[in-house]
């Protein structure tokens, strides 16, 4: 069976892990982290592909080599130089670095001077605290290890919505083939849009169920076909992630199609609206004294029982419901409503791209405007740039939009937020930005009140625009910092100052509610890449799906606006 691009993703990931922990040359290391980003996000099977007679497709940081080695393991289902380094180095200790706080130097310490091999000795080294006495480790850092496993197990086979997208996309892709054909979508959770997916749920119209069925189950990443129908079947795929696909006559598709996105608490509440109403509400249709009515959509519905159709993201009982009913449901922001990226990363600090094809990437997707926020010198695992550097930078960009047509490169920087509250660069050099994007990146462990009075005596400088990440967190790998957020929002409201919504998958930071909270009080947001490549660029719509998921407007969000008018609102009071 063809392996999958998730399977060849991963075994480029593990390498660089493994290579990362032996201290290999860090240019090589990333070139295999880029390889599995590649892959990963290649919209098509490279194995069905390859078999189909055609070359390794050309992906953005792959070259020759490491094309040569995909296709080694499209062949083979093996990675050669994986298994020479594992016989080195223990495949195992790749899932410590999973856990937050732990690099490849202190998961080696681990190794070496515990004999560590897993993430269940991780934890019993952890709970019989045999981790603090090591050296440049400590009673602290034994703790936030021990949390760090536990959510890595309560996590267990759930994705980040990203991953689970482009199983989706794949999947979705794969069955559109079949003859006869209409709707299909994925839903659930993952049409909900929230941040982790533990299952995909498939539904589906056509004109005969079988072909479908039949071409379902022959999916080349799948592991375990569990059922096999003619209207239901379920399969465990090779990640673990499970995928039940529903077929349903095309009169019931709107009605299968809210139950089976859900949420829960949502389908109970619109199912007692319908009691009260006379109807009954179920995923088959809407009846009224056993006599099943019109209502082959959502919309209709939803219309049934005096609703507006509620967009999914919004679908989880947190005051949609009465929204509806009241007309107040708000216009939810789109992918397309951006006019720009607001932060990203190049190649001069820990990106992967250049300047120029930074530039050329939001130029494609049709934007007036991208920011190039490189990090400073205090990230120096990132490569980031003194005072010398970044004016340099600086001179290159203006030098650059000289050229451009139709895209103008913004002058700006991660500026990090020092534990005193003072930024990282000087003033002198600040004003020569267009603006800031300013983050907390060491000192996570400081106490609410503390970390609170940073990030407002940061706040303070005139020259401090946007808060990037404001909770630090990281999904699945590390909590938000201790943080008094809404005291945060406040105090940038009266600032003029600018709260971003992280779009990388990592992150989704702020989280729904964040954004919920920061739109009640007025606070406004940029929703922003933190893109390291020229493809995630294309990460966009994961921080747009998180907005919306908090009722965010375009009105909310600054880089909804022409350049002109963009200027005007980080202009600081």
């Amino acid at each position: 069976m063809p392996i999958g691009n998730g399977e060849i993703a991963a075994m480029f990931d593990e390498l660089a892990d493994l290579l990362d922990i032996e201290d290999a040359n860090p240019f090589r290391v990333r070139a295999y982290r880029t390889a599995a980003e590649a892959v990963r996000t290649y919209p098509k099977g490279i194995a069905e592909l390859v078999a189909a007679g055609q070359p390794v497709p050309k992906l953005p940081g792959v070259g020759k080599d490491l094309a040569d080695k995909i296709h080694t393991i499209v062949e083979t289902g093996r990675l050669p130089l994986l298994d020479e380094v594992a016989e080195r180095t223990p495949r195992a200790l790749s899932d410590l670095m999973k856990i937050g706080g732990l690099g490849p130097k202190r998961v080696k310490t681990l190794y070496r001077e515990l004999d560590i091999r897993s993430i269940d000795d991780l934890r019993k080294a952890a709970a019989d605290h045999r981790i603090r006495d090591l050296p440049g480790f400590g009673e602290k850092t034994e703790q936030l290890i021990l949390d760090g496993v536990g959510r890595l197990v309560e996590q267990g086979s759930r994705l980040k919505l990203s991953a689970a997208g482009a199983v989706a996309d794949s999947l979705v892709a794969h069955l559109r083939a079949v003859d006869g054909v209409r709707e299909i979508v994925v839903a659930g959770s993952f049409r909900r849009r929230k941040e982790t997916v533990g299952d995909l749920d498939i539904l589906a119209t056509a004109a005969d169920s079988g072909p479908l069925m039949d071409r379902f189950v022959a999916y080349p990443d799948v592991a375990e076909v569990m059922s096999k129908g003619d209207t239901r079947s379920t399969v465990r795929l090779r990640s673990g992630l499970t995928v039940d696909l529903r077929v349903v006559p095309q009169s019931s598709y709107g009605a299968a199609l809210v139950y089976f996105t859900g949420s829960k608490a949502h389908n109970i509440a619109i199912r007692e609206i319908g009691i009260r109403r006379g109807y009954k509400i179920n995923e088959y249709g809407v009846f009224e004294d056993g006599r099943r009515l019109r209502a082959p959509t959502e919309a209709a519905v939803y219309r049934r029982i005096g609703l507006a159709w509620v967009p999914p993201e919004l679908r989880e009982n947190r005051g949609e419901i009465e929204a509806a009913a009241e007309g107040r449901l708000p216009k939810l922001v789109r992918e397309e409503d951006l006019k720009g990226d607001l932060h990203c990363h190049t190649k001069d600090s820990d990106g992967r791209s250049s300047l120029l094809d930074m530039a050329r990437a939001a130029a494609e997707r049709g934007y007036e405007y991208l920011s190039v926020n490189d990090h400073t010198k205090r990230v120096r695992i990132a490569n980031g740039l003194d005072e010398k550097r970044l004016l340099a930078q600086i001179r290159r960009i203006d030098a650059l939009n000289e050229k451009l047509d139709g895209l103008v490169v913004l002058k700006s920087s991660e500026v990090d937020i020092l534990e005193d509250g003072s930024l990282d660069l000087p003033d002198s050099v600040l004003k020569e930005l267009d603006f800031t994007v300013c983050s907390v990146h060491y000192g996570l462990e400081l106490p609410s009140r503390r970390q609170t009075e940073r990030i407002l005596r940061a706040m303070d400088n005139r020259y401090f625009t946007i808060l990037g990440h404001p909770s630090g967190r990281r999904i699945g790998e590390r909590d938000p910092y201790a943080v008094d957020l809404e005291k945060i929002m406040i105090a940038a409201k009266e600032r003029g100052c600018v709260l971003e919504v992280s779009a990388h998958p990592d992150r989704l930071d702020l989280t729904d509610a964040g954004c919920r909270l920061a739109k009640e009080l007025g606070v406004k947001l940029a929703i922003s890449t933190d893109a390291h490549s020229a493809a995630a660029i294309g990460n966009i719509r994961f921080g747009v799906d998180q907005a919306r998921r908090g009722w965010v407007t375009a009105h909310d969000v600054v880089n909804t606006r022409p350049l002109a008018r963009l200027r005007r609102l980080l202009a600081r009071p």
